[in-house]
């Protein structure tokens, strides 16, 4: 077993203890500061801490008049708009426990998760899928709260149930996550073990308001440390952040790696003499990204591993850069391994990447599936199901998803390092590897691209092959007009073989 423990233990979590509260605690001292400014090249947008304090306990109070008591579930159904975290803190406020749900989810996924939960409200956009089974709360409804009078934080343990999020579903049926108030706790650990942030900064995330990478990132955050939250209007385009940054000032850009992909075959970049460096999380930042990036803008970008059980914690940050290959080392407080199945591995050896049970931001588990919770922990350690490798030095290098390795041969082969070989070939915007059964018991590495028409394969062989050993080269490429995306932009590589020709012979 390779283990990074790191000696100095983070401080416990004030007793008691609300999350929104001290999301929001710099409305006391910065009330006339700029908390988010909803930005597009002709409008802005803004709120003030005080005035976004002054909405969420306004919001809160009036889902207490609505009926709702500490505990119960409210159901978040809203499009890319502010409302969102509005009403997710004004949940959290007054001891409700919100559930953040993509908009992109179906009336069919919707049901599933309603018959799961119960929840008391279901706040809903008309333009977003719902599917009944509870109160429906409107968006102007739900607006007119903000300005009631503010209701009480609702202080408690903050061990006690805060908020729920569904996993992706990569390996299966999403799952329920429940997390405690002190999550947002354990987030500090973040704040210089990868964002290098400080209440002077100007954070801009380009995700929407409704994705949980940018609640936490974008937004709860920048807002516990008092610096002010940039999001770009719905509908900006790629091309147009490089702009805006430069435009709004922003001093940290956070993103998911195919903005930074689409920033950079999309636009061209104006200077940005205000950006300090850029994050990216999410699904592993192709080396031929980050590299074009900071050729392009002379600004580094430190990425960040995580999941929706435990948030990040394995980063590079400004104090901590590493190799493009690595994803950087165990955030300061956290206590990491890599495992094998019989418990031993040795640096440079691959294994399962988990984190100690202890960690203050992991979950509390999956809900009413004590079952399915268990099943995730070795001994101490829960165990993430993503393939690493960790050296001498403490770095980690991430290898995927631990149902996506390929056997090539009787090797190991991770589909990363396949599609990094790839990624840049003239021509390929995107691309996605994974292995495909031929026949009965033969597979094969088939690499699946897209660009603007298919490209020559005696070409891409050329570009590719030196870059790989022999047992790692593709032997099939397949063109398709677009990549399988999940609803958070990752690519679902068990949605490749979908794509497959099925008069493909062998190779």
């Amino acid at each position: 077993m390779t283990r990074l423990n790191d000696p100095k233990a983070p401080p416990l979590c004030p007793a008691p203890f609300n999350m929104a509260a001290y999301v929001l605690s710099h409305a006391e001292t910065v009330p006339d500061k700029v908390a988010i400014s909803v930005v597009s090249s002709e409008v802005e947008q803004s709120l003030t801490y005080a005035q976004l304090s002054a909405a969420v306990r306004g919001t809160g109070a009036g889902f207490l008049q609505a009926g709702c008591v500490p505990g119960d579930i409210i159901l978040m159904r809203l499009g890319n708009t502010v409302d969102f975290p509005i009403a997710y803190l004004g949940a959290l406020a007054v001891g409700l426990v919100p559930v953040p749900t993509s908009a992109a989810l179906t009336q069919v996924e919707v049901a599933r998760i309603v018959a799961e939960l119960r929840p008391r409200i279901i706040l809903r956009d008309p333009d977003v899928a719902s599917s009944g089974g509870a109160p429906e709360m409107g968006v102007a409804t739900l607006r007119a709260l903000r300005d009631l009078p503010p209701a009480p934080w609702h202080m408690g343990d903050p061990e006690r149930l805060g908020y729920v999020v569904y996993t992706s579903g990569t390996s299966g049926l999403p799952r329920a996550v429940a997390h405690a108030h002190r999550a947002i706790w354990a987030r500090r650990m973040m704040h210089q073990g990868w964002y290098g942030i400080t209440s002077n900064d100007v954070m801009m995330h380009a995700g929407a308001f409704n994705w949980t990478y940018t609640l936490g990132t974008g937004l709860m955050d920048p807002w516990s440390v008092g610096a002010s939250a940039l999001i770009p209007a719905p509908g900006t385009r790629p091309k147009d952040i490089g702009a805006l940054i430069a435009q709004y000032k922003a001093t940290i850009f956070a993103a998911a790696p195919g903005v930074y992909r689409q920033i950079l075959t999309r636009s061209t970049l104006p200077p940005l003499p205000h950006l300090r460096h850029g994050l990216s999380a999410g699904e592993k930042l192709p080396s031929h990204t980050h590299a074009k990036w900071i050729a392009t803008t002379k600004r580094p970008i430190f990425e960040a591993y995580g999941m929706s059980e435990c948030s990040t914690f394995i980063s590079s940050s400004p104090s901590a850069p590493c190799a493009p290959h690595v994803i950087g080392q165990a955030q300061p407080g956290r206590r990491i391994a890599i495992l094998s199945k019989d418990g031993d591995v040795a640096p440079g050896v691959s294994g399962t990447i988990a984190v100690h049970k202890t960690d203050p931001g992991l979950m509390l588990g999956y809900l009413n599936d004590p079952k399915a919770t268990q099943a995730r922990f070795t001994g101490d350690w829960f165990v993430t199901g993503d393939i690493g490798q960790m050296g001498k030095d403490g770095q980690i290098t991430y290898l995927g998803r631990k149902d996506d390795m390929m056997n090539a041969g009787g090797y190991r082969v991770s589909p990363l390092e396949v599609e990094a070989a790839i990624v840049g070939a003239p021509g390929v915007t995107s691309v996605g590897v994974t292995q495909i059964e031929v026949k009965s018991g033969v597979w094969i590495i088939a690499a699946f691209y897209s660009s603007a028409g298919p490209l020559d394969e005696t070409h891409l062989r050329a570009y590719v092959e030196p870059k790989l050993a022999d047992y790692k080269h593709p032997r099939a490429y397949i063109h398709v007009d677009k990549m399988p995306l999940g609803a958070n932009g990752k690519l679902l590589r068990r949605r490749l073989h979908l794509f497959w020709p099925k008069d493909t012979e062998s190779p």
